[in-house]
């Protein structure tokens, strides 16, 4: 396996003094492979703080974007494949240990029948409320109770296409890292700031956002074109999928809006409606 130096310009974690290992495993009873598959489980990737992205695209996004690696599975079925060897000897250089697995490991880790040959162990990274900020024409979109994985990563891979400066996820929510969400996001979540806190903690956090917020509720009254989102930064608060947004929630918009419908559905799903929101308060300042 050879790596080749990054040409990109793009931030890396730099080497560790000790390169990682490559081993081969082809037990689903290996206990590395048994504290990987367990990663599966919201709890222990709480008290892990490690979580999975699978496939190879994702695993360079992450390495790209700076994210520390722990362990990286790879096909021994792929072996000969350029950019895996390459990303491989990159991962060793990092500190972190190689597996080359065959299928039915791939399969027990990612529980799906069709593996895609890279599967990677990544550090946790979230973002302190603190630390999100937005200025003019800039948008940040906060998510109250999302629990759709597919949803949540649409709306990552969405704030990360229009240029969002965060995604905020409020209160009792889907895993931002649990591998389903991971893998909607399509490798967006290395490349947008991911809050997540309490209802109090966002509450709190509000009180002091400088710009204008807007909520989507049922009971809106102002189209959701007519805000004028580009003079100053916007938060978008998107409700729960079923309820909508909580009353405190919505009391503490400075505007709900909703977006008009003439079919017979009676509401979006929410990546969709999140979707339309995030183009219409970013559209003067997106162009081909």
């Amino acid at each position: 396996m050879s790596d080749k130096p990054p040409t990109d310009g793009r931030t890396r974690l730099p080497p560790t003094s000790a390169p990682g290992r490559v081993k081969e495993v082809s037990s689903v009873s290996n206990p590395i492979v048994k504290d990987i598959r367990s990663l599966a489980q919201k709890r222990h990737r709480e008290e892990t703080g490690l979580f999975l992205a699978e496939g190879l695209k994702l695993v360079v996004d992450a390495l790209d974007a700076g994210w520390q690696i722990q362990t990286l599975v790879i096909a021994k079925s792929a072996a000969g494949h350029e950019l895996l060897e390459r990303t491989a000897a990159r991962t060793v250089a990092l500190g972190a240990d190689v597996l080359e697995a065959n299928n039915k490991v791939l399969e027990a880790i990612t529980r799906r029948d069709n593996p895609q040959s890279a599967v990677g162990v990544f550090k946790r990274r979230v973002t302190p409320l603190a630390r999100l900020e937005a200025g003019k024409g800039d948008v940040i979109v906060a998510l109250d109770r999302v629990r759709d994985p597919g949803n949540l990563g649409t709306v990552l891979r969405t704030a990360d296409a229009v240029g969002a400066k965060g995604v905020i996820v409020v209160g009792d929510s889907v895993d931002p890292f649990s591998l389903e969400t991971v893998r909607a996001t399509m490798g967006s979540i290395f490349s947008v700031p991911l809050a997540r806190v309490s209802e109090a903690e966002f509450l709190e956090w509000r009180g002091r956002f400088r710009g204008l917020v807007v909520g989507t509720h049922m009971e809106g009254t102002v189209d959701y074109r007519s805000p004028k989102y580009d003079a100053q930064p916007t938060l978008l608060v998107m409700g729960n999928e079923q309820a909508g947004l909580t009353e405190a929630l919505a009391k503490a918009c400075d505007v709900l809006v909703r977006i008009p419908q003439s079919g017979r559905a009676d509401s979006l799903n929410l990546a969709i409606a999140t979707g339309v929101m995030l183009f219409e308060a970013r559209r003067g300042s997106l162009s081909l």
